[in-house]
C-alpha cells in the first residue's frame, strides 16, 4: 500500500524547454517567463551550444530564434529534426514572411513582439499536441 501511495504522490517533473537565442536579454526574459509558468529551462546563446545541449539533455520542446550569427535557426531546426524528430520546435522571428521550407521544419512560429501570454499559450498547445500524437514526447 505504501508503494502505491508513493507512486501517486510522486512529483512529476516539469517539462524541460531548451531556449536558443543570441540576444541575451530576450533569452533571460523568456527563461523567467517559462520558469514562472512551471517549466524547467535550459538556455544557449548560439546554435552550436544549443545543439550540444539538445544532444546531451532530454528536452520536451525547443524555443528557437531564427536570425542568429554563424548558425541560423533554420540550420539548427534541420539538424534537430534529423536527430530527434519527435521533439517539438517553436521558431521565434521578427520576420513575418519566413521561407516555407523553414516553416515546414517547425511545429509553430511566434513573432518576437507577440508577448509572454502568446508564448505560453503556443508552447502549451505545441507540447500538448505532440504528447497526444507521440505518446509522451521527448522523455
Amino acid at each position: 500500500m505504501n508503494e502505491f501511495l508513493d507512486r501517486i504522490t510522486e512529483k512529476v517533473a516539469p517539462p524541460t524547454i531548451l531556449c536558443i537565442d543570441d540576444e541575451a536579454l530576450g533569452l533571460k526574459i523568456r527563461r523567467t517567463v517559462l520558469e514562472r509558468a512551471g517549466y524547467h529551462v535550459l538556455t544557449a546563446e548560439d546554435g552550436p551550444s544549443g545543439l550540444s545541449l539538445f544532444r546531451e539533455q532530454a528536452v520536451d520542446g525547443v524555443v528557437l530564434d531564427y536570425y542568429m550569427p554563424d548558425m541560423d535557426g533554420g540550420v539548427v531546426a534541420e539538424t534537430m529534426r534529423r536527430e530527434r524528430p519527435s521533439v517539438p520546435i517553436m521558431l521565434l522571428s521578427a520576420y513575418i514572411n519566413l521561407p516555407a521550407d523553414l516553416v515546414s521544419l517547425v511545429d509553430v512560429t511566434l513573432l518576437k513582439g507577440e508577448g509572454a501570454q502568446e508564448l505560453l499559450e503556443k508552447l502549451r498547445l505545441m507540447l500538448g499536441s505532440r504528447c497526444a500524437s507521440e505518446s509522451g514526447g521527448a522523455r
